[in-house]
C-alpha cells in the first residue's frame, strides 16, 4: 500500500459585501472572504492538500482565479472535483485534519455542520475529518479581524 500526505494552507481578506463561507458553511457576520470564488478558506486548505498529497500541483493550477467561469464558484463543487481527481489516479481519502484561525466569529459551533457536509463529499465517515479553530491571540492579520487563514493536512492511499 502506498501512502501519501498532503498540506495545504489558504488565506483571505476579510471585508464587508461578501459571505464567510467556511466548509461549505455560511456563517453569519458583518464581514466576509474576498476571492475569486466563493473564498471558502477551509476548502480550499484542504483542496490544496488533497491536490499536493497525489502528486497533482496545486488549487490555482486546477482552478486559476484567471478564469472567468469559476467567478464566484462555490468551493464545495471545486472540492467535489478534486476528490473525483484523486480517485482517478487510484487514491481514497484515509483522513482530514484541519485548523482554521480566525479572531472572530467563533466558528466552534459551526464545526459539526462542516465535518458532515465535508464527509459527505468525501464519500467518507465523519470521523475521519477533524476541524479545529483558534485564533491568534489578536496578533497579525487575523488576530487584528483583517483575515482568516486555515491549515490542511490530509493522507491518502492506495493498493499498489
Amino acid at each position: 500500500m502506498k501512502v501519501k500526505v498532503g498540506f495545504g494552507y489558504d488565506v483571505h481578506q476579510l471585508d464587508t459585501g461578501y459571505k464567510l463561507m467556511i466548509g461549505g458553511v455560511d456563517i453569519p457576520f458583518d464581514k466576509g472572504s474576498v476571492g475569486h470564488s466563493d473564498g471558502d478558506v477551509l476548502i480550499h486548505a484542504i483542496i490544496d492538500a488533497l491536490l499536493g498529497a497525489a502528486g497533482l500541483r496545486d488549487i490555482g493550477f486546477h482552478f486559476p482565479d484567471t478564469d472567468p467561469g469559476l467567478k464566484g464558484i462555490d468551493s464545495k463543487i471545486l472540492l467535489k472535483k478534486s476528490f473525483n481527481l484523486i480517485k482517478e489516479h487510484g487514491y481514497e481519502l484515509g483522513n482530514i485534519d484541519a485548523t482554521v484561525a480566525l479572531q472572530k466569529p467563533k466558528i466552534g459551533g459551526y464545526i459539526d455542520q462542516m465535518r458532515s457536509l465535508l464527509a459527505e463529499i468525501a464519500g467518507t465517515s465523519v470521523t475521519d475529518i477533524t476541524i479545529k479553530a483558534t485564533t491568534t491571540e489578536k496578533l497579525g492579520f487575523v488576530g487584528t479581524g483583517q483575515g482568516v487563514s486555515a491549515y490542511a493536512v490530509v493522507l491518502l492511499y492506495k493498493e499498489i
